[in-house]
């Protein structure tokens, strides 16, 4: 199995901890997201697992090999740190066929990849013309070029359009399918919550969640129901001697807390309460990472209410 192991790593820059004694690890076969605040640590870390930079204390190993001890790189882990990291003046096909001459890595592998990240029809322009978008496509070719056990993508749908986002999305949950280890920093939630099956959740340099994503919903709210129904009077009677209160909404809906609808389905079934509509409501995974990081963000805002003063 290739996977990513983190042991105790710690990184500090003379004074400031920004990985602090990490540990955790990223299985093949599932995709998992990176997340965390500005600062929190998530860049650091995934240079240190990539040998950029050396670790205070503490081991990252890809297979249970340093990056350093890799024979072929590339044909083990790929990955994307920074989309501007291409050079301006070369063309993503001369920019790729380096990295694959370098690494020992078939040029036919370079269209190959080129196709699919949808930039061979662009292969021969040069970089320096690229949008952000385009470059985001060039360094997940670039780092898809030695068909890789282990990829690391940093912020990847940074600067992509709606069709790249799709594009992006599917892609890591194939390479998940494909038993390749996937590990997703981002700060988009929405769009985490539509690919990552577990979540590693990092505040300032600590390891602060590293739970399935199902299970890190759960952890961080109570259960809740929302209905509608024809007889509200009858459902009230219904929860009362359940100690259950249902509290209507501006929709017309009914929200009861602390009870799931497989509960309220069995209830009402029982009572002859006709239901129109019934659903579990959960929390977001936004709701959920702001909840747990709010002590562990140092750059957070805050919003000040200024009131006018009326005139003479």
């Amino acid at each position: 199995m290739t996977s990513i192991e983190v042991h105790e790593l710690t990184k500090e820059y003379g004074t400031t901890c920004a990985v602090d004694r990490l540990s955790f690890r990223v299985r093949p076969g599932r995709v998992t997201g990176f997340l965390g605040p500005n600062g929190a640590g998530k860049s650091t870390t995934m240079r240190l697992v990539l040998g950029l930079d050396r670790p205070t204390g503490g081991t990252a190993t890809i297979g249970g090999r340093r990056y350093a001890q890799l024979a072929e790189p590339l044909r083990t882990v790929g990955a994307l740190l920074d989309a501007q990291a291409a050079h301006g003046s070369r063309t993503p096909r001369s920019h790729l066929s380096v990295l694959a001459a370098s690494n020992g890595i078939s040029v036919s592998r370079v269209e190959t990849v080129l196709e699919e990240t949808g930039l061979a029809d662009v292969g021969a322009r040069r970089i320096r013309t690229f949008s952000l978008g385009m470059r985001q496509r060039l360094g997940i070719a670039a780092a898809l070029l030695g068909d890789p056990h282990v990829v690391m993508l940093d912020e990847p749908s940074n600067g992509l359009d709606p069709e790249g986002i799709i594009w992006i999305r599917e892609l890591m949950k194939r390479l998940a399918r494909e038993g390749r280890t996937v590990l997703v920093a981002s700060h988009l939630m929405n769009e985490t919550a539509s690919f990552a099956d577990h979540l590693v959740v990092l505040g300032r340099g600590r390891l602060l969640a590293d739970l399935p994503m199902r299970e890190f919903l759960d952890s961080r709210s109570r259960p809740r129901v929302r209905l509608r129904t024809a007889e509200p009077a009858r459902l009230r009677s219904a929860l009362a001697p359940k100690g259950l209160t249902a509290v209507q909404g501006e929709d017309g809906r009914w929200s009861i807390d602390g009870v799931t609808a497989e509960e309220i389905g069995a209830l009402t079934a029982e009572a002859g309460i006709p239901l129109l509509e019934l659903g579990d409501e959960r929390a977001t995974l936004e709701q959920a990472y702001l909840a747990l990081t709010a002590d562990d963000t140092p750059f957070a805002a805050t919003t000040i209410s200024t009131r006018q003063e009326a005139r003479p």
